[in-house]
């Protein structure tokens, strides 16, 4: 995905929800400027940054990297994801398929090495994470846990959170979120 398609996204959400920029910046506490770069092209996007984008614009954060002339199929079959981390260092892939209105969001998230910017997050529900490949630091308060492949936690989403990646090898694990009000469709 290019930079410019993100932005592009964002602003067409923000749009379609009659959303100020200055709306969106008190809900993300990003400033106008940095959105409206973001929505140019001009400035790339942080897990961080992406992860409170997507809650202010209540959808999933892998409506960003969804290619809209990729039809929704039951099954997820041979996800690349090489191609689409180009410009960011963050995949995010549904696996929720053709399934409307799920009632929790699976995600598949690569986080590229040195992926470890980024102030921790809240927001409403539960995650589980499943590494599936190399390691995954997650910080829940002011606890650090250090998951290895195979390795899974579960948390309240109302605590602090975030995921880092600290080592020189790509980091591949399922999100399994869930929200009592569910994201949106578009």
């Amino acid at each position: 995905m290019q930079l410019n398609n993100l932005g592009i996204k964002i602003k067409e959400i923000r749009k379609k929800r009659q959303m100020t920029l200055k709306c969106l910046a008190d809900q993300t506490a990003f400033s106008i400027s940095f959105l409206s770069q973001l929505e140019r092209g001009k400035s790339s996007a942080t897990l961080e940054s992406l992860k409170k984008i997507s809650i202010a614009l209540d959808v999933n954060p892998s409506y960003f990297f969804t290619d809209p002339d990729e039809e929704k199929q039951a099954v997820n079959r041979n996800i690349s994801v090489s191609e689409r981390m180009n410009d960011h260092n963050i995949y995010y892939k549904d696996l929720s398929g053709a399934m409307s209105q799920p009632a929790f969001s699976p995600l598949l998230v690569v986080l590229k090495p040195g992926q470890n910017d980024g102030d921790l997050i809240t927001h409403d529900g539960q995650e589980f994470l499943y590494v599936l490949e190399g390691q995954l630091t997650v910080q829940i308060g002011e606890t650090i846990h250090l998951l290895d492949a195979f390795d899974s936690i579960m948390f309240d989403s109302k605590t602090l959170h975030y995921w880092y990646n600290y080592t020189d090898r790509d980091v591949r694990f399922l999100c399994i979120s869930y929200d009592e009000k569910p994201l949106s469709t578009l």
